[in-house]
């Protein structure tokens, strides 16, 4: 009988540590993001990851160029906070060598209206505010270009202004207005572009109000995950990839962010 209970000791002894070293055995993985909504969908991703074997560590960052400097040097695995245009431009300007290995969400530009509910309705001469900074009238105008409205001089891409617009059947009037007030002028237009952000501020949902939206799925402005190219095949960013990717992230952004930010995949 007590060598019995001295066997039974020792399983359960061995079950105890064995589940101690479980919890240390986890694959540390280190994601960069800026503060807000990309670090609060990865802290989401935490639990779920743990299932799989993997301790997500968040690290937060008030700036858009720190979290690209610490993935580069090797202090992060991957981050998750930037468009592939803006890494582009950062492995250019700095000599990184950094890769996107999987879309997350899209901050969508939208057309909005107060005089039509669809956009194929839009009269002849109509009256259409855009951004007047360079960063997003290019991106504006794109999008009319999509639909078929105008059409852009070659090349000039998401850097257009509206001195590019080389046909214009409709004989669009374009308004140029500063991006905080586009929303304050959709009375005095036919319709016009808002950015995300100013678009929630003014209680308009891009999925719901939008007119004319980007597609998410198709946007060069979809946000990344990004990672080195010596890593971007390591298990553990492809295991962040496949729970990001899961129908109960994409529910979470949905009824989280109300359309502010959309799912890229």
């Amino acid at each position: 009988m007590k060598k019995y209970i001295a066997y039974l000791f020792v399983f359960l002894f061995s079950l105890f540590v064995a589940s101690g070293s479980n919890a240390e055995d986890l694959s540390v993985l280190k994601v960069g993001a800026t503060a807000g909504p990309h670090a609060e969908i990865l802290e989401f991703l935490k639990d779920r990851l743990k299932d799989r074997g993997i301790d997500l560590q968040v690290y937060s960052f008030n700036d858009y160029i720190t979290p690209n400097a610490a993935l580069d040097q090797g202090d992060l695995d991957a981050n998750s906070y930037q468009h592939g245009l803006f890494m582009d431009t950062q492995n250019q300007d700095r000599g990184y060598s950094l890769v996107s290995v999987a879309k997350t969400v899209v901050c969508p530009m939208g057309f909005y209206s107060k005089k039509i509910d669809d956009v194929d309705d839009l009269r002849k001469g109509a009256k259409v505010s855009v951004p007047n900074d360079p960063a997003n009238v290019g991106r504006a105008l794109a999008l009319l270009e999509e639909k078929g409205f105008i059409k852009l001089a070659d090349g000039v891409g998401y850097r257009a202004s509206v001195l590019d617009v080389v046909e214009n059947p409709k004989g669009i009037k374009f308004v140029e207005i500063e991006a905080p007030q586009l929303p304050r002028v959709l009375d005095d237009v036919d319709m016009g572009a808002v950015n995300v952000n100013y678009a929630v501020e003014a209680g308009l949902s891009p999925l719901e109000d939008a007119i004319l939206l980007e597609d998410p799925e198709t946007s060069p402005f979809a946000n990344i995950i990004a990672a080195r190219e010596d890593n971007r095949d390591d298990r553990r960013i492809e295991l962040l990839i496949e729970v990001y990717h899961s129908d109960e992230t994409r529910k979470f952004i949905l009824d989280r962010f109300k359309g502010s930010f959309v799912p890229a995949w």
